[in-house]
């Protein structure tokens, strides 16, 4: 022992104490990493688009490969009938033949059942990717939410839509009129790749209420809020009378939407209209490097 009092013994253990203080300070930034994926960033085109047509996708796919079940398909949508007719609300079969008794009327629906069930959707995220990048995210993550929980209906519950039930006088519009308006009526290509029975949850409802609420919410001319306002209903008017959905379908859309809005919230920890607007161009760097710098940078 010298005459500092310091053994060998005591200076083998002081390296090993700054490799474990190294080990926690590199384990350190991993729940930093995790919790930035929670925080609203500039929207990025080319990976909005990507997750988009990713999404949209593996929706349709998964939407279509639910188990074509026919007898139970009819059996729910005359179940879903007979509950609509105890509560004296069956009233889908006089609104589409009054509909289908006016010609231009009934095209006109078919084709906005076809049309803007897309278009307005993507009007809506565009606006939003440019006017509120700061509550993009967060708005675009309620829509895929809501999407994503519609897959377990379609799977799970198989439904025939009015104008595909037995035994019943529901007119299939765009099959009379011969438009598009329904994009798997019988006797169309289209009917041998998509799913005619996944009519519960109604996505059109799901979709035209997010548009609704978020050009009601965000939107700052009267006009656009009551277009806003208008549009879910009219939607409601459309897959009545073009018998592709009962009005309990459009319940259960609200209830996905629902869930939608929840997870957003959860995810965030705030709603996703009341989000900063805009995002800064640059997020400072919280990190031990950016501290660094930052000291280094100041006047001396």
């Amino acid at each position: 022992m010298g005459a500092t009092g310091v053994s060998a013994k005591d200076e083998r253990v002081e390296p090993a104490e700054v490799v474990t203080d190294q080990e926690e300070t590199a384990a350190a930034p991993a729940p930093r990493r995790w919790s930035s994926l929670r925080v609203a960033r500039r929207p990025r085109l080319w990976f909005e688009l990507l997750l988009i047509a990713i999404s949209y996708g593996t929706y349709s796919l998964i939407r279509n490969a639910a188990p074509d079940q026919v007898a139970e398909a009819q059996s729910n949508a005359r179940w879903i009938w007979d509950v609509q007719d105890s509560l004296g609300l069956a009233f889908e079969r006089g609104i589409n033949h009054a509909a289908e008794s006016v010609t231009w009327l009934i095209v006109a629906m078919n084709y906005y059942y076809a049309t803007l069930h897309f278009i307005v959707t993507i009007v809506v995220l565009v606006w939003l990717f440019r006017s509120h990048p700061g509550r993009y995210g967060a708005t675009r993550l309620v829509l895929f939410a809501t999407t994503g929980v519609a897959l377990l209906g379609y799977y799970f519950y198989p439904l025939a839509p009015p104008r595909l039930m037995e035994g019943m006088d529901f007119i299939d519009t765009a099959t009379v009129h011969h438009t598009w308006g329904s994009l798997s009526a019988e006797g169309t290509a289209m009917a041998s790749v998509s799913n005619q029975y996944a009519a519960m949850p109604s996505m059109h409802i799901g979709w035209s209420l997010w548009c609704g609420i978020t050009i009601l919410v965000l939107a700052r001319p009267l006009w656009l809020k009551i277009l806003g306002a208008l549009y879910p209903v009219v939607t409601l008017l459309v897959i009545v009378a073009t018998a592709n959905h009962f009005w309990l379908d459009a319940v259960g859309g609200m209830i996905c939407l629902a869930f939608g809005y929840a997870v957003a919230r959860l995810w965030y920890g705030a709603f996703c209209y009341r989000m900063p607007r805009r995002i800064p161009p640059t997020v400072p760097d919280t990190g031990n490097a950016g501290k660094a710098r930052n000291a280094g940078a100041q006047p001396s």
